[in-house]
């Protein structure tokens, strides 16, 4: 489970306990139950373990349950592991989101909100790209979420199935798996090892913290209109070498150029690497959200709950390695 899914679960349970919110899961290797314990025992909150790529186990489960609204955040979703799985993850992210949304369609869902990214825009070096903006991915990850868009729009053309896509800027806080950048270098800090940066360090990068993005959804369920797209995005943006700078100087008390080079190691660049992810997010203002939580209380939140909670995941040291050593997630027969 993702880190906004993970805070936005929690927040409806806790502000509508008159709905049932049921939390579908694999539980993949990213996932862990810990982050979900303030909620486990709640009347309104019911867990299921499963794979959206499994057809009639979907079918079954919209039949069983009532379920109004779909929010679709299953996907798999680093970057860099895409690379050397580029087919599990068009499996996942494209038949799975296909799966699901036929499922929801086939059961008169009243919305269907597919979180999306920003890659799907591809990277830009000063062009401010709107929802309008063509889609070009440059990697297997950015590629599959533009093609399950593009199936779930379909449902809203044909069918006029109420679809809403969301486009996100990169989302950090607690909660989130260690093989992103802000988790991994803190833990990587925490345990008095170097933060490793891919190529130069000079690719950018928008940040927005997790309660701002749960405001975004809340948002987006009440206000947001069918067959739309809304990017959810923030102006604040930051290199990743100067992210590790900031994290060294902020976890090491560094007070040297020299002190913070010490925790800096340079590693081989993935093989695309975009430069920045610039979105315009005037639609979402103009529903009424803005991100609120200034840079430097969210990470100072962040670093404090990684101090106490790194190991609420199984095998978690694997995901601060510089490069995946995941091996395939699972077996696709395409005899």
């Amino acid at each position: 489970m993702s880190v906004a899914a993970s805070h936005v679960v929690v927040s409806l349970v806790e502000k509508y306990p008159n709905y049932l919110i049921i939390n579908l899961d694999k539980l993949d290797y990213c996932a862990s139950l810990k982050n979900l314990e303030a909620i486990s025992q709640k009347h309104n909150y019911k867990f299921i373990q499963g794979d959206i790529c499994e057809p009639h186990f979907i079918k079954q489960l919209f039949e069983t349950e009532k379920i109004d609204i779909v929010l679709h955040f299953a996907a798999q979703t680093h970057v860099d592991l895409s690379f050397w799985h580029a087919l599990e993850f068009k499996y996942v992210n494209v038949y799975g989101t296909h799966v699901l949304v036929t499922a929801a369609y086939e059961a008169s869902v009243e919305k269907f909100v597919y979180v999306s990214t920003d890659e799907v825009y591809g990277g830009s070096s000063d062009e401010e790209f709107d929802e309008s903006s063509p889609k070009r991915p440059t990697n297997p990850y950015a590629s599959s979420k533009a093609a399950a868009e593009c199936f779930v729009q379909s449902y809203w053309e044909r069918y006029q199935f109420p679809v809403v896509i969301t486009r996100s800027s990169n989302v950090y806080g607690p909660h989130q798996y260690p093989e992103k950048v802000i988790p991994k270098f803190i833990s990587l800090l925490q345990q008095n090892r170097k933060c490793c940066i891919h190529g130069s360090g000079l690719q950018k990068r928008n940040f927005l913290y997790a309660t701002d993005v749960v405001e975004a959804f809340l948002t987006v369920l009440k206000e947001g209109k069918p067959g739309e797209i809304y990017n959810i995005g923030t102006n604040f943006e930051m290199s990743i070498t100067q992210l590790a700078k900031e994290l060294i100087q902020l976890i090491k008390k560094t007070n040297s150029e020299s002190e913070v080079e010490h925790w800096v190691d340079y590693v081989k660049d993935r093989p695309t690497n975009d430069i920045r992810y610039p979105m315009k997010s005037e639609k979402m203002h103009s529903l009424g959200w803005r991100p609120k939580v200034p840079w430097k209380e969210g990470i100072k939140k962040t670093i404090e709950w990684y101090r106490e909670n790194f190991h609420n995941w199984k095998n978690v040291e694997k995901a601060l390695e510089p490069f995946p050593v995941t091996q395939p997630f699972m077996h696709i027969d395409i005899s």
